[in-house]
């Protein structure tokens, strides 16, 4: 075969003259585009291989659908969108849905927290009680204090048994069994989760900065970072919003949960400063997509900037992620570590589960790559405490992505 060959191109003098005679820069354009066709395919052949994998995780879990976003460097190299938006309307999900992500939302609130706190508007070591309004203290030990440190790190020693929608559950003068609001130990010493915690936090950025909170996060993050998203549902284009299913693991059937993008206008028509403002969920209520979300992490990996825009200083970001407690592996103010998702690899970041959504957002701030990824519905077994569809997905772009 070789010698054919040998024989075709030289029968071709006039050809091989004109190879050989072109200019330098001319042969290196030619070599160039012969490597970006290599890598164009390879990246193509890479991922129709992603997608197979993750095609499987899917089917395994019975996950309705999924986003996620890949970050590398500081830039998204991958970004794909899985399965239905809307299961009735059989609606494909595109990287331009929204969710709501659940908890992932309370590193907006820290976030916000840490710029005020850099404008000296507030500390975080403040008394909430000078800053909310109203008495803040464990019944338990009333003289200890309680911070806005310990509310971003869950040490406050407050839990979500009486609710945590409303600032009425923990306010003396509203609810007789506010005391209820307090667990057994003292403030500082134990991490319990607690998302009262985060509608708190957000109602001190909105009394100390003056602004209604929503539009505190909209003017101050995400409008600086070109990012779409928010808290308030009326204010976003819903025909984006994804639509989230609860799992009924008897039936194995999906339900579509509305109140996800509730937009609780009766509670916005008599909305009161610095006082209503869980009707937003500080603790839960932001809606983004995967690819804006992978922003948003990148951020947090580059300890406080997106490109050339800066969010917070250095020093705050890295803050946030310094571990304050062993809960959830060492969490840290709205971010936590944890070595149970990719195997040697130590992620930070944070997780969300409400209405049947499940989302994740992981970054590793040494090696600067990350991952989001975000589903509408699935069958949420759980493996280390997390969600297995999930950690999966995550495995399945770092070993075809970044490792």
């Amino acid at each position: 075969m070789w010698h054919g060959e040998k024989d075709s191109f030289q029968a071709k003098p006039s050809f091989l003259c004109l190879y050989l005679g072109m200019k330098k820069s001319t042969l290196l354009f030619l070599f160039s585009c012969t490597g970006l066709l290599f890598f164009y395919f390879s990246s193509f052949a890479q991922a129709e291989k992603t997608e197979r994998r993750i095609d499987s995780v899917m089917k395994r879990f019975d996950m309705v659908g999924l986003s996620v976003a890949v970050v590398r460097k500081g830039d998204i190299i991958y970004a794909h969108s899985f399965g239905k938006k809307n299961i009735a309307g059989n609606v494909a999900l595109s990287n331009t849905g929204i969710f709501r992500i659940a908890s992932i939302s309370k590193s907006f609130s820290a976030a916000s927290i840490m710029q005020l706190a850099e404008a000296g508007k507030l500390s975080l070591h403040d008394d909430v009680s000078n800053l909310i309004g109203f008495k803040i203290r464990n019944p338990k030990f009333p003289d200890k204090i309680i911070t806005l440190k310990m509310l971003l790190s869950h040490t406050s020693s407050l839990n979500d048994s009486q609710g945590y929608f409303s600032l009425d559950f923990i306010n003396p003068d509203k609810n007789p069994d506010w005391a209820k609001c307090y667990s057994d130990y003292a403030p500082g010493d134990e991490y319990a989760y607690c998302n009262l915690n985060f509608n708190i936090a957000g109602t001190i950025i909105e009394r100390v900065s003056g602004e209604r909170f929503d539009k505190y996060v909209k003017q101050h993050i995400l409008d600086p970072l070109g990012i779409y998203g928010g808290y308030e549902v009326g204010a976003l284009d819903s025909t984006r919003f994804v639509t989230l299913y609860e799992y009924d693991s008897a039936t194995q059937a999906f339900t579509p949960d509305p109140a996800a993008y509730n937009p609780r206008r009766t509670e916005l028509s008599q909305y009161i400063m610095g006082y209503s403002t869980p009707v937003f969920s500080p603790t839960g209520g932001m809606k983004i997509s995967a690819t804006d979300l992978a922003r948003w992490m990148t951020v947090h990996m580059y300890y406080g900037r997106y490109k050339k825009t800066r969010i917070m200083s250095k020093k705050s970001a890295k803050t946030m992620q310094q571990k304050v407690s062993d809960g959830e592996g060492g969490y840290g103010l709205a971010l936590w570590s944890t070595d149970k998702l990719i195997p040697g690899e130590i992620m930070k970041g944070h997780t969300g589960s409400a209405y049947g959504l499940y989302s994740m957002m992981f970054f590793q701030p040494g090696k600067k790559f990350g991952i989001v990824a975000i589903t509408n519905g699935c069958n949420p077994v759980t493996e280390d405490g997390y969600i297995l569809s999930l950690k999966s997905v995550l495995n399945v772009l770092y070993e075809e992505m970044i490792r």
